[in-house]
């Protein structure tokens, strides 16, 4: 990380910080995960501005509405503008202003928006990543308590004879959401990291299910 970098983190962190509320799904660890993630997408990815990268993965949440508020497709352009207006208030480089913006915004499944930049996309797939793997498995089921969605059907937990639901049952999320994530990654190293965490996900849904259906 260069001098620029190192200087902008701790405020980046501070803004961050606080704009957090009780989400454990999205806490300050989370935005740590998200630049982890994205560090290892920049490494392949040498053209991208860093700077630009940084802030958007902890300023993507600044805004965070639950995932049944029927708001939620619009909580990544109201973190973007909030962003922008608190980035320049703090003397932050205008010309990457407008990058951070689209990274932001472009990030969120919901909002469903594409990403024109390396930046964007890379963001996109650092925030996505988070949701696989263990720590994802993690969230989603902390996130499911939280909307009081049970944790299986109880007769048909693969949906073999129903149709996929995961307000209603944790365990279909993984099909009816986290299984399409690989494919939508927009990088090359994003995709692979997807296919084996999602391949974590897999073993853990077979075994509960083993376990589940057990007599």
């Amino acid at each position: 990380m260069n001098t620029l970098m190192s200087s902008w983190q701790p405020r980046l962190v501070a803004l961050a910080g606080a704009a957090a509320g009780a989400d454990g799904a999205h806490d300050s660890n989370h935005l740590h995960r998200v630049w982890r993630n994205a560090t290892l997408l920049l490494d392949e990815h040498p053209e991208a501005d860093g700077l630009t990268v940084l802030a958007a993965c902890y300023l993507h949440d600044l805004v965070n509405l639950a995932k049944d508020d029927p708001q939620r497709h619009l909580a990544s352009r109201q973190s973007a503008l909030l962003a922008s207006r608190q980035l320049a208030a703090l003397g932050f480089p205008a010309d990457k202003l407008a990058a951070v913006a689209h990274a932001i915004e472009c990030h969120s499944f919901s909002a469903a928006l594409r990403a024109e930049t390396v930046e964007a996309r890379i963001v996109q797939d650092a925030d996505r990543l988070d949701a696989l793997g263990a720590v994802g498995l993690a969230r989603l089921f902390y996130t499911a308590g939280r909307l009081g969605s049970g944790l299986a059907h109880a007769d048909d937990p693969m949906a073999l004879q129903r149709e996929l639901d995961d307000k209603a049952y944790a365990l279909d999320h993984i099909d009816t959401k986290l299984a399409t994530l690989p494919a939508k990654m927009q990088t090359a190293a994003g995709r692979r990291l997807a296919q084996a965490r999602l391949r974590e996900l897999i073993a853990f849904r077979d075994s509960f299910i083993a376990e589940w259906a057990a007599p």
